[in-house]
């Protein structure tokens, strides 16, 4: 299977999502995965399956995932497999009541990312996934990297 996961991450739980997700899909030759800044234009409609993940960040993706993903042509991604995720917060670790109202109203990263995706011509193979942080600049929630690997192998199985 030829898969990309491409990532922008700000503390590093990102980036160790993206790995967990790449690692469960096979070899690094096999599936590369990038940081956004080292993605090369032509890397994203050369796969079967692009995965796409952000920190979120005022509840969206960071500006270099929303730009690299305007950046792709219309229909760039015609048959092409795509999933998104992102980093975030569990609401229920929030205190304050309009931080959850806001994140109730506007969401997190991976929708977005998903719903581009899609506009591009890809076709998701999975509903946008979040993974848990516990603070600010992490830790990543016990777990989370094992139900990356997981969420990944459910891509697989998809295709």
């Amino acid at each position: 299977m030829k898969a990309l996961v491409v990532y922008d991450s700000v503390f590093g739980n990102t980036e160790q999502i993206a790995r967990a997700i790449g690692d469960a899909l096979g070899s690094s030759e096999d599936v590369p995965v990038l940081k956004v800044t080292d993605v090369q234009p032509g890397q994203l409609t050369g796969s079967r399956l692009l995965i796409v993940g952000s920190p979120t960040r005022a509840f969206r993706p960071t500006p270099a995932i929303t730009n690299l993903l305007k950046g792709i042509p219309r229909d760039g991604l015609k048959g092409v497999k795509v999933a998104a995720f992102d980093t975030r917060f569990s609401m229920s670790n929030v205190n304050s009541r309009v931080l959850r109202f806001l994140g109730g109203v506007f969401g997190y990263a991976a929708k977005p990312i998903s719903d581009r995706l899609a506009k591009k011509g890809g076709e998701p193979v999975v509903p946008p996934e979040g993974f848990i942080v516990m603070d600010t600049e992490g830790p990543l929630k016990e777990g989370e990297l094992e139900r990356a690997a997981d969420w990944a192998k459910q891509i697989e199985a998809m295709q």
